[in-house]
This record gives C-alpha cells, sequence and structure tokens, in this order.
C-alpha cells in the first residue's frame, strides 16, 4: 500500500498486454476465461520489471519536482488490463483499460503520470498504438512523457515544449534503430494537464475528446492521408497518396503523421497538433484511445456509455468491451478521466472568508 503523502507525488507507468514472448500470450476462451496454458500478466510483469523508486534527472533548472513512484498495472481479468486512481481532494479521477482483442499481439501502450512541479499539480495521459511492431509504441511510453518534463519550458511555454519533445523523441527513437532492419510506428495521443489548463497533442489516428455537459467534443483530428491539408502536405514532400484498401502514405501506411517509419519519414512527420483550453465547470469527461475503440464507436456513442458509469476505471472497461463486441479487429485501449466539480466546488463553500479589520 502506499500511504497517502506518496500519492501526491505519484507517478503511474502502466503498460502493455503483448510484449512477452508468443507462447506467453493470454489465451481467452469463448467464456472470458483464460485457458490453462496461459499465464499472470502480473506475474510477468514482476519478472521482468521491478516497481522502482527514482528520482527526476537534474537538468540544472530550478523547477523542484517530486519524487516519481513506478506502478504496475492494478488488475488483469480475462485479458483485459484495468486500473485506475482518484486524486486526494476528490476534484480528479481516472481508469484505464487495455485488450489485446482479436489481435495475435499487442502493440497498444499507454502512460499515466502525475507529480507536483512549481507546486503546481500536473497530469498526463497518453495513448501509443504501434503498427509494424511493438518498439516505437513501447518507446514512446518509456520516454516521452520523461522528455517533457525535462524540457526547460514545460512549465512556461507547455505547447512548445510539447511540439520539440515530439520531435524530438521521434529523432531519438529513430536513431535508437538505425542499426536495424526494423521499421516500427506509432501514433502518440496525449493529454497534459497543468492546474486548470489542458493540452491536447496528438500525432496519428488515436483520438482525444472531451464531454462538456453530456456533448462530444473532439480535441484532436484523426492524421489520415486522404484529409485534404494532409494530402497537400504529403505532395509538397514528393510523396504521393494512393488507395490501397484504405488511402495509404506511398500506398503503404493508413494514416500521415507517425512516430518512426524511417522509410516514409520524409511525408510521414511526427509534429504534433495541438488544442488547449481552461477545464471549466462544464467539462465532465477527456477520453483517450487507440484507433480499435473509434473504428467502431462514435464520439458520441463514447461519451453516452462513459456517463452510465459512475467510476472511470468502470467506463473505460465499458468502452473496451463494447468495442470489442462491436466488431473491433484491432488492439483496444482507453483511458477515462473525470472532472469532479462539485467536490471542487464544496471546498470553495466550506473555506471560510477572512474578515476585513
Amino acid at each position: 500500500m502506499l500511504c497517502k503523502g506518496c500519492l501526491r507525488n505519484v507517478i503511474v507507468q502502466a503498460g502493455h498486454l503483448g510484449a512477452f514472448p508468443q507462447k506467453g500470450l493470454l489465451q481467452v476462451s469463448s467464456t472470458g476465461k483464460r485457458s490453462n496454458e496461459s499465464f499472470s500478466l502480473t506475474t510477468w510483469w514482476n519478472r521482468h520489471f521491478k516497481t522502482s523508486l527514482r528520482m527526476m534527472v537534474d537538468t540544472g533548472s530550478s523547477t523542484k519536482q517530486g519524487t516519481i513512484i513506478d506502478m504496475l498495472p492494478e488488475k488483469d481479468e480475462g485479458g483485459f488490463a484495468t486500473g485506475g486512481w482518484k486524486s486526494e481532494d476528490g476534484k480528479l479521477s481516472w481508469g484505464y483499460s487495455s485488450f489485446r482483442g482479436k489481435r495475435m499481439t499487442m502493440e497498444d501502450f499507454y502512460d499515466v503520470k502525475t507529480t507536483k512541479i512549481d507546486g503546481r499539480t500536473v497530469c498526463l495521459f497518453g495513448i501509443f498504438d504501434g503498427h509494424g511492431g511493438a518498439r516505437a509504441a513501447e518507446y514512446l511510453k518509456r520516454h516521452l512523457f520523461e522528455n517533457l518534463m525535462k524540457h526547460p519550458q514545460f512549465m512556461t511555454d507547455t505547447k512548445a515544449a510539447i511540439s520539440e519533445s515530439y520531435k524530438q523523441t521521434d529523432s531519438d527513437f529513430l536513431d535508437s534503430e538505425r542499426d536495424t532492419y526494423r521499421d516500427d510506428g506509432s501514433t502518440a495521443s496525449t493529454a497534459v494537464l497543468v492546474g486548470n489548463h489542458l493540452y491536447v497533442a496528438n500525432v496519428g489516428d488515436s483520438r482525444t475528446i472531451i464531454s462538456k455537459d453530456g456533448l462530444a467534443i473532439p480535441l484532436s483530428d484523426d492524421h489520415k492521408p486522404n484529409r485534404s491539408d494532409e494530402r497537400r502536405r504529403i505532395e509538397n514532400a514528393g510523396g504521393v497518396v494512393m488507395w490501397a484498401g484504405t488511402w495509404r502514405v506511398g500506398g503503404v501506411l493508413a494514416m500521415s503523421r507517425a512516430f518512426g517509419n524511417r522509410m516514409l519519414k520524409q511525408y510521414v512527420v511526427a509534429e504534433p497538433e495541438i488544442k488547449d483550453l481552461e477545464i471549466d465547470e462544464e467539462i465532465e469527461m477527456l477520453v483517450l484511445a487507440s484507433d480499435g475503440l473509434w473504428d467502431v464507436v462514435a464520439n458520441e456513442d463514447a461519451v453516452s456509455l462513459a456517463r452510465t458509469e459512475e467510476e472511470p476505471e468502470a467506463a473505460a472497461r465499458k468502452l473496451t468491451e463494447v468495442a470489442f463486441t462491436r466488431g473491433s479487429a484491432d488492439n483496444i485501449t482507453c483511458i477515462v478521466v473525470k472532472f469532479h466539480h462539485d467536490k471542487a466546488e464544496a471546498e470553495a463553500a466550506s473555506t471560510p472568508v477572512p474578515e476585513n479589520d
């Protein structure tokens, strides 16, 4: 158990269902139960990665960063990895659910971090959907948010820090893979909450939406090759968009922006599109998910389904289950964040007003 004091600066780095040998893949029967040949996800994680306590690397700046604690997924039920957390003040809660689904391998990763920097609460949520392998998505889980929080302008110019950290992480990944024959790639859809200010950045076709008074509002636009501005950018760079079952860059990749993908890097960039807004009392919920959800669940349906569950972990689990039953053929990963404004209002009402002398 973690003490309440530790939870103030906790960082959750929650993982990945499929980055282990093929024979160890979770086998799920038609009844939803594992077969005798499967083994516990938690056992595998504990065998390879121990929970660690570490400090942020000193970047030489005056920024005060809290302690980082890495934690493993809380539950593994029938092939689903699920978990959740609630802030001590009750103003914020989140939950995640990740499922390999019908794919033989798992290429979805996710990351959730929360800490305090210079006395301000910072929360980071990310979905990384790999293609051509899991290495790029895994690299993002391990490095993207770490690089972002080390950026010297993270707290002073968050949008610039996000853009530069995305591009630098992409360059670092390509450099780390330069001696391999692989060409992995990954999407990234992230939400960074600094106090009450939300920054949503997207590369690829994972997606982030909010619920505002029950209305679903997308905060990212899928990077598809047939999007008019994306097609124009690709063609101006000397590339071509072709139909091959769907619209693809060079007839190969079905998204126009991604991390990795060295062979198409001239056209498939990792430049994020960023939107920012203040979280007010009308914003109830944030939903991030890989395209395994969005391929079969509309934005409005996602909000309606998530609102039926009080706890965000249950909401995330419901969304992945519905996507699977609707025929999603991909890995499915979802993070649901709920804002509890009634708690904030109650605290404000109970705070005594100082009398004037």
